[in-house]
């Protein structure tokens, strides 16, 4: 009993010196941050009474950085979620211990329970996060993008042994194409008053040529057809997994059946590609 209410003690300790720092280094949400903080300040402090020796808690500098650097590139809706992910065990946990306590300390802990399946969601709600309002269009650039070009990749395998000319034409196809995607996210971003056309479609552009250069870099290293494709194909398996990760954490998914699904997606594009492509080059006589 007493483990448990240490790691309570703990874990609501260590939340509350996060939201605090985030606090202070995010200004766009300072006060919705500092509300956080402080129910987990108040949830701490219901834990400590519990406590009679002193319990230290310390958050190392490496850890701090790692959670900002989260921040910066995933948003601060996909760190908060990160270090609420294990809530719903938290508040089980909660639940079961609620049953040996009594009068006040009851009703204290029913109120702790409220507040984290409620009062912090709508809180979370609350907060403004450009990265994940513009999420839907960075992967709509990335997915495109890995299924297209590992698509041009994988049907040149029938048409060349030259890795040069496979690289080369997964980047000029990928180039056209993240023109067009950025017109098309302009386009429907002007549907949407709440998210700037321009920088939808920016954003859509750049993580589409990304993903195109990324998944081409394999075919200018080696001369080697399949180890090239091999390479392509797992840095392409590693950009969905990336955000199917994101997807899971921040719109609470499940992780393996959407990475499952995305992966199947992309091996069925890839070797129906391959078909026509060995089929262009038996009819046409082609080979490069």
């Amino acid at each position: 009993m007493k483990e448990k209410i240490v790691k309570f003690f703990k874990d609501e300790y260590q939340d509350y010196l996060v939201y605090k720092k985030l606090a202070k280094m995010d200004k766009e949400n300072r006060k919705i941050l500092e509300k956080l903080a402080g129910r987990e300040y108040q949830h701490y402090k219901f834990w400590k009474k519990f406590l009679k020796n002193k319990v230290e808690v310390k958050i190392s500098n490496l850890y701090f950085y790692f959670l900002i650097l989260l921040k910066l590139i995933c948003g601060i809706q996909f760190l908060i979620k990160f270090l609420e992910r294990n809530e719903k065990r938290i508040i089980n946990e909660y639940k079961e211990f609620l049953r040996k306590l009594k009068g006040k300390d009851k009703e204290k802990l029913k109120k702790i329970i409220k507040d984290e399946e409620l009062h912090e969601n709508f809180l979370l709600s609350k907060l403004n996060d450009n990265f994940l309002k513009y999420s839907g269009f960075i992967v709509l650039g990335l997915a495109d993008a890995i299924i297209e070009i590992s698509g041009v990749h994988t049907g040149f395998l029938g048409l060349t042994s030259s890795t040069l000319i496979a690289g080369l034409a997964g980047l000029i196809v990928g180039f056209s194409a993240s023109l067009s995607m950025v017109t098309a996210a302009y386009f429907q971003a002007k549907q949407n008053l709440e998210i700037d056309p321009r920088r939808a479609g920016i954003l859509t552009g750049i993580s589409y040529m990304l993903s195109v250069i990324l998944l081409a870099i394999p075919y200018f290293l080696t001369s080697n057809m399949l180890i090239a494709y091999l390479f392509s194909i797992t840095l392409a398996i590693l950009m969905i997994a990336c955000f199917n990760f994101y997807s899971s954490i921040v719109f609470e998914k499940s992780f393996l059946k959407e990475f499952i699904e995305n992966v199947i997606l992309i091996f069925t594009i890839t070797f129906l590609s391959f078909l026509f492509g060995e089929f262009l080059s038996k009819y046409f006589k082609i080979q490069i």
